[in-house]
C-alpha cells in the first residue's frame, strides 16, 4: 500500500498511528488517561436503575494498552453507549407507569402484595422489576428484550378472575408456585391487566376512565388473551360509551375482527356505532342500506335549495370514490383477498336514471307546447328552462357515478334508443334543450377519451347517429352558457374519437355532414378536423398501401405455399 494512502488512512482514524501506539507502550501516554470506569457494585446489592445507569465495560478491543482506538471503534462504542442509553430510559419509563398504575389501583397494595419497586430480580439476565412481597404465587411477566417484571400475587384472584391462569396454575393436580409469560410486546399492559383483576366488576370502568383508546385496546387484547372476562367487558363498555377519531376507528374494527369476541353482548353494542348489526332476538327497525341510499340519492335529486343541493351532489359523490377506492383489492384480517364492494346497486342507480329520463321528457313536451304557444310568459319560459336545466344536471351526476362505478354501459344504450327524447329536442328552442346535449357529450368523453365505457360499435353508432345532429345544435350555446363547467377542447377529442372507433363507411358518413356543417357555422359547431384527418388518410393513403401490401402479401404467399410443398415431401421421404 503507498505511504500517501497509509498516511490518509491514519488521519481519519480508520488504522492506528505506529508512533502513538508506541509512546504508549513507553507509557508517554497512560491509557487510564484515554478511559475512565468506574467500580461495578455486585448484582445482588445494586438497584436496576443503578447498574443500568453504570457505564459498560470497554470493548475487548480496546484491552490491549498497545493500540489506539480507530475512528470505527470509537462509533461502534457510541452506537452501543446510546443503545443502552436508551434501554435505560425505556425502563425508566416503564417503572415510572407502573407506579402510577399502582396508585390507581389501592387493593392491590392493600392484598399484602407490597410496592416494594426497587428490588432486584435474581436470574432476570437483562435487568427487571419486583413488586414486593407477600402472594402464594410468582408471576413473571417478560419482554422480547429479556427485561422482565416479577410479581407475588394471590393464587386465589388469578384463578378466579382468569380461566388461562386457572389452567396454568393447576395442571394434572399438580399446583403450579410460579408462572412465567415470555416474548410479551408491551410488558407493562400484561402488569396491568394483572393490577386490574383486584378490582370489582364495578370499579374497572372507573379505572379506565381518562385512558386513550389505543391504550384500552392493547389492554382489551390481553385481556382476552389471559381469557380476562370482566376486563374485556369493562374495555368493550368504555370503547362502547367514548367518542372516537377515524384512525381509532379502523383499530377498534380491526383489534375486534382479530378477536372474534362474537359472544359479548358488550362487543355487538360498540360494533353497532359503525355497522348495522343487530343481535338474532331482535326484530330489525332500519332500513336496508339499498333503500336508505335511494333515499338519499333521491333527496338529493328533489332539492328545493340549489345551493345544498349541488354541495350534497359534491360530498355524495365523494364518498362513493372513497368508498370504492378503500374496498379495491384490500386485504381482510385473514390475510386473503376481497373485492370491491358497491354499496350503491346497480339498480338503484338506474331506477334513477329512468326516473330523471321521464322527467326530462315531461319537461321538454311543456317546453314545446310553451314554444308553439303565443300566450306563453316570459316567467313560464324560465321557470321551464329551469326545470329541463335541473333535471339534465342530475342525469349528469346520475351517470358521473355509473362511470365512476363502471357500470355505464347499459346507459349508453339506454341514452341511444331515447328517440322520443331527441324529437322532442328538435321542437323547441336551443336555449331550452342545451343542457341536455351535455350528456352525449359526457358519454363521449368517456368513450373515446377516457375508455371508461366499452359498448360494442353497433351501440356507438346509434349514440351518434340518435345524438350528434342535437350536439352540434347545442354546440355553440353550451360553450357560451356553460363556459366554466364545459372544456370545448375535451369535447371535441372526445366526439373525434368516438368517431374513429367505428367502421370506415360510418366514419365516412358522420364526417361528411360534418365538413358540410362546419364549413356554414364555424365556431358554432364542434371542431373536430383532427378525426376528419385521421379519416381522410385512411381513406386516401392507407388504403391503397394497403392495396399494394395485399397484392405483394399475394405473391409471397404462393412462394410459401410452393416451399411448404417441399418441405412436406422432405418429411415425406422413407430413411429406412
Amino acid at each position: 500500500m503507498a505511504s500517501r494512502e497509509v498516511s490518509t488512512m491514519i488521519k481519519q482514524g480508520f488504522i492506528s498511528d505506529p508512533s502513538l501506539s508506541s509512546l504508549i507502550h513507553n507509557k508517554a501516554i497512560s491509557p487510564k488517561h484515554i478511559f475512565s470506569s468506574s467500580p461495578t457494585s455486585s448484582p445482588s446489592s445494586s438497584s436496576p436503575s443503578s447498574s443500568s445507569l453504570s457505564p459498560p465495560p470497554p470493548p475487548a478491543m480496546f484491552s490491549s494498552p498497545g493500540n489506539r482506538p480507530t475512528l470505527f471503534e470509537m462509533m461502534s462504542e457510541e452506537q452501543l453507549r446510546e443503545a443502552q442509553q436508551t434501554t435505560d430510559i425505556n425502563r425508566r419509563r416503564l417503572h415510572e407507569k407502573l407506579t402510577r398504575v399502582l396508585a390507581k389501583n389501592p387493593n392491590f397494595i392493600d392484598g399484602n402484595i407490597g410496592v416494594a419497586m426497587d428490588g432486584t430480580c435474581d436470574g432476570l439476565g437483562l435487568g427487571g422489576l419486583v413488586f414486593g412481597s407477600g402472594g402464594d404465587v410468582k408471576l413473571t411477566v417478560s419482554a422480547r428484550d429479556g427485561f422482565k417484571v416479577s410479581m407475588d400475587v394471590h393464587r386465589r384472584v388469578l384463578t378466579e378472575k382468569s380461566r388461562f391462569f386457572a389452567e396454568k396454575l393447576t395442571t394434572d393436580g399438580a399446583v403450579a408456585q410460579s408462572v412465567e409469560i415470555c416474548d410479551c410486546d408491551d410488558v407493562e399492559i400484561y402488569v396491568e391487566a394483572v393490577i386490574l383483576m383486584y378490582s370489582s366488576s364495578r370499579d374497572l370502568k372507573r379505572m379506565l376512565m381518562g385512558e386513550e383508546v389505543p391504550r384500552v385496546l392493547s389492554l382489551l387484547m390481553v385481556s382476552s388473551a389471559i381469557m380476562f372476562e370482566a376486563g374485556i367487558s369493562a374495555c368493550l363498555e368504555y370503547l362502547e360509551a367514548v367518542p372516537w377519531s377515524e384512525e381509532e376507528e379502523e383499530r377498534v374494527i380491526c383489534c375486534l375482527s382479530h378477536l372474534e369476541l362474537h359472544h359479548h353482548d358488550d362487543e355487538v353494542q360498540v360494533l353497532q356505532r359503525v355497522l348495522s348489526i343487530q343481535a338474532p332476538s331482535t326484530i330489525s327497525l332500519s332500513l336496508s342500506i339499498d333503500q336508505v341510499l335511494l333515499k338519499l340519492l333521491t333527496g338529493v335529486l328533489q332539492a328545493k335549495d340549489e345551493k345544498a343541493r349541488k354541495e350534497m351532489k359534491t360530498i355524495i359523490f365523494r364518498l362513493l370514490s372513497e368508498e370504492d377506492d378503500s374496498t379495491t383489492n384490500t386485504s381482510d384480517h385473514r390475510g386473503g383477498t376481497r373485492a370491491a364492494v358497491n354499496v350503491v346497486s346497480k339498480d338503484t342507480l338506474y331506477h334513477l336514471c329512468h326516473g330523471c329520463l321521464s322527467s326530462l321528457i315531461l319537461c321538454l313536451s311543456e317546453a314545446a307546447a310553451a314554444a308553439a304557444a303565443t300566450t306563453t310568459c316570459m316567467q313560464d319560459r324560465g321557470n321551464i328552462m329551469g326545470e329541463i336545466a335541473r333535471e339534465a344536471d342530475n342525469m349528469r351526476w346520475i351517470v358521473d357515478i355509473l362511470i365512476d362505478r363502471k357500470m355505464g354501459d347499459e346507459f349508453v344504450k339506454l341514452w341511444a334508443d331515447q328517440k322520443e327524447l331527441a324529437a322532442l329536442h328538435s321542437k323547441i328552442p336551443t336555449m331550452y334543450r342545451h343542457d341536455i346535449s351535455g350528456i352525449t357529450a359526457q358519454l363521449c368523453i368517456a368513450i373515446g377519451i377516457r375508455g371508461q365505457i366499452l359498448v360494442p360499435r353497433s351501440t356507438r353508432y346509434t349514440l351518434l347517429s340518435t345524438w350528434l345532429e342535437p350536439l352540434y345544435e347545442d354546440f355553440g350555446w353550451m360553450r357560451r352558457a356553460c363556459r366554466p363547467s364545459i372544456d370545448k377542447k375535451l369535447v371535441e377529442d372526445g366526439v373525434s374519437q368516438t368517431i374513429l372507433t367505428l367502421s370506415m363507411p360510418q366514419q365516412q358518413s358522420i364526417l361528411l355532414k360534418w365538413f358540410d356543417r362546419f364549413l356554414n357555422k364555424g365556431d358554432d359547431c364542434p371542431n373536430i378536423h383532427r378525426a376528419f384527418e385521421i379519416w381522410w388518410r385512411r381513406a386516401f393513403i392507407r388504403q391503397q398501401h394497403y392495396a399494394v401490401q395485399c397484392a405483394g402479401a399475394g405473391a409471397g404467399a404462393e412462394n410459401h405455399h410452393s416451399d411448404d410443398l417441399q418441405i412436406t415431401t422432405l418429411h415425406d421421404i422413407d430413411y429406412s
